[in-house]
């Protein structure tokens, strides 16, 4: 079955509605990417409009922030340290916004989707001593 993005077709009593139409492409969704920690790959998925959407499927690298210099660099991740999105993520090694990875610069906090965007992007939150 595809994933649809439209209105119930139950009432709230749980009887059925008349279906005035059938399902459109435009409301179809999809199931989460859930970026997992790996070596990159990527897939590309069509969405409304014939625009590209990249999601991001395994990442071992990211985009740090500097705050102090501000300037970006390519860092290498080592682990997941925190997911304040679900605690299970931790042990799957699940990269989604607002992750707290290990890197050799320090600690680092994810501020993009990167199972939307296909990169991932991060501000150094945490300097490593050495």
């Amino acid at each position: 079955m595809v994933v649809v993005q439209s209105r119930s077709r139950r009432k709230p009593s749980g009887a059925k509605k008349k279906l005035a139409r059938s399902k459109r492409q435009s409301e179809t969704g999809s199931l989460p990417t859930n970026t997992k920690l790996g070596e990159r790959r990527i897939k590309q998925t069509r969405c409304k409009g014939g625009d590209v959407k990249l999601m991001q499927l395994t990442a071992n690298q990211a985009n740090v922030l500097d705050p102090k210099t501000g300037k970006f660099e390519v860092v290498r991740v080592d682990n997941i340290v925190e997911n304040p999105a679900n605690r299970h993520f931790i042990r799957r090694n699940i990269i989604t916004k607002g992750t707290i990875m290990e890197t050799p610069k320090g600690r680092v906090r994810v501020t993009n989707r990167p199972g939307q965007e296909g990169t991932v992007n991060a501000v150094l939150i945490e300097v490593s001593a050495s």
